[in-house]
């Protein structure tokens, strides 16, 4: 996920009978039976292998520059046939700063999206943090203090019944110092989470944790049940013009199916990301049959979260479209 910033039914095999029908053009109705009888039509899945969550990041902009309240995201999400909410603590970082996140404005946060969620008949699944500070920074007093900024945010998650939060690694951008930070300060705060149910997951997301292989040595060395990974699928550049996360164009990418391939065995939670489709409603940039082929046989069947991060369609508009490829897609594969 790239911050600056927090089923249905499977549709049927239509191309699979549309050419089915230009070859019965050239046969006698009998002979047209016996060939689909000979080879039956692959229809898709009535139940697909995954739910549908949406990321609170894909109405960003209707949130930032529209005004729209971020607490009517289960409304949104509602409306547009999800199940699962995934939030963001950035789009609630005015208000929340405003009261120094004190112990009742986080109550507030809490209630609030809890009363919303339950009206809506959604469910909370996670939290993705943003700016509280470098987990993977090299200066212990730094990793510390970030630990200790993301304990309100693991309470939180515990109070409305979410899963998990999504945290960053941000510090270092050295590979073998990165994995040795990396290491402590996510065995620290998955240890502060463990008591309450809560799991630290960590997303592909800028310089060294965009690097699959590495990503996932940092998991193995962690090694705690309640500490995984968020795969997302586009969020794979490992280097920037400027050096840093996100502040510039990427001139590295890693193999965007590799990595997830890497971290699907720690995957508590997906992140489709969208930036836009062809006529076809296809993504432009990502297949998504060989990456969602690649989460199926990795045996995942959690919440697959939309996200769409494009301009091209509106935020409405994105977000449909990326709903329906992940249902059309569910019924093309093996």
């Amino acid at each position: 996920m790239k911050r600056r910033r927090f089923i249905e039914n499977g549709a049927k095999a239509g191309i699979a009978f549309s050419l089915l029908g230009i070859h019965a053009c050239k046969q006698s109705s009998k002979e047209t039976k016996d060939s689909a009888a000979e080879k039956p039509v692959k229809v898709a899945e009535k139940n697909p292998f995954f739910e549908l969550s949406l990321a609170q990041w894909s109405i960003h902009r209707m949130i930032r520059e529209e005004g729209l309240d971020p607490y009517l995201f289960a409304e949104k999400a509602k409306s547009w046939g999800f199940k699962g909410l995934e939030y963001v603590s950035q789009l609630y970082r005015d208000e929340l700063e405003a009261e120094s996140y004190s112990i009742e404005a986080m109550q507030n946060f809490v209630d609030k999206n809890n009363l919303e969620a339950k009206k809506h008949g959604l469910r909370n699944l996670l939290i993705m943090i943003d700016g509280e500070g470098p987990l993977a920074s090299l200066d212990v007093d730094e990793r510390t203090q970030a630990v200790k900024n993301h304990h309100k945010w693991v309470d939180a998650a515990a109070a409305m019944g979410c899963h998990s939060i999504r945290v960053n690694l941000q510090g270092t951008m050295e590979p073998e110092p990165w994995v040795k930070a990396s290491v402590d300060g996510l065995t620290q705060l998955a240890t502060y989470a463990k008591d309450k149910n809560v799991n630290i997951i960590v997303e592909n997301h800028g310089g060294p944790s965009s690097n699959g292989s590495w990503l996932a040595e940092v998991m193995r060395k962690v090694n705690l049940d309640n500490c995984g990974t968020l795969p997302d699928f586009g969020n794979f550049c490992v280097k920037r013009e400027s050096g840093g996360y996100y502040d510039s164009a990427c001139i590295e990418e890693y193999d965007i199916y590799q990595g997830v391939k890497e971290l699907m065995p720690y995957a508590r939670a997906v992140s489709a990301k969208t930036y836009d489709f062809d006529k076809n409603g296809n993504e432009v940039k990502i297949d998504y049959v060989k990456m969602m082929q690649i989460v199926k046989q990795a045996g995942y069947n959690g919440f697959v979260g939309v996200e769409y991060e494009g301009d091209a369609l509106s935020e409405e508009e994105g977000i449909i479209a990326t709903k329906d490829l992940l249902i059309k897609v569910a019924g093309q594969l093996i």
